[in-house]
């Protein structure tokens, strides 16, 4: 019972430390943030992700304020030959940049960051989840156009690597139809 102990207690000490690492943008303007986004590139270690990564393309994202200070992200995205939308709300944390979502469907709660970001040409962000002794983990690479720099594709490999994602976790979203 204690070594079980000793060993829970020694992953939480880790999680807490990983999500520590993860740097927040410096001065995060909130404002500059908000408009439309494309997903370019997409990296996660849950399953979800292994079974569906062959069939995701890049969506449109809007990212608007709500009237109690959040951001409301709104997705479109193709699904079987029909177009979706998925609407969420990102809860501010004191931490400009850092943000707080739950899963309406499974009731998880997520950190969420904007790593990195320029305004008008990408952002990086992360979101991460500790359930029982299990890391989710998502990186994602936002463009205000359809196209991104390689160099910036580059360091949103290179992160995601980072993140502990293997190469097989690392999408390049094509197009939608």
């Amino acid at each position: 019972m204690r070594a079980g102990l000793l060993s829970l207690g020694f992953f939480l000490l880790c999680t807490i430390r990983a999500y520590a690492e993860v740097p927040i943008q410096p001065n995060f303007e909130e404002g500059k943030f908000t408009g439309t986004w494309y997903s370019i590139g997409l990296a996660s270690n849950s399953k979800w992700f292994d079974h569906k990564k062959e069939h995701l393309k890049m969506c449109t994202t809007i990212i608007t304020p709500t009237i109690d200070g959040n951001l409301n992200v709104t997705s479109t995205f193709s699904r079987d030959g029909q177009q979706k939308v998925k609407t969420k709300t990102l809860f501010r944390t004191e931490q400009p940049g850092r943000f707080r979502a739950t899963s309406l469907r499974w009731g998880n709660e997520y950190d969420i960051r904007v790593v990195e970001t320029n305004y008008d040409e990408y952002a990086l962000t992360y979101k991460g989840k500790t359930k029982d002794t299990e890391i989710f983990t998502m990186v994602i690479l936002y463009s205000r156009a359809r196209n991104l720099r390689p160099e910036l594709l580059e360091k949103f490999r290179q992160f995601s690597l980072d993140q502990g994602l293997a190469q097989s976790n690392i999408l390049i979203l094509p197009p939608s139809d």
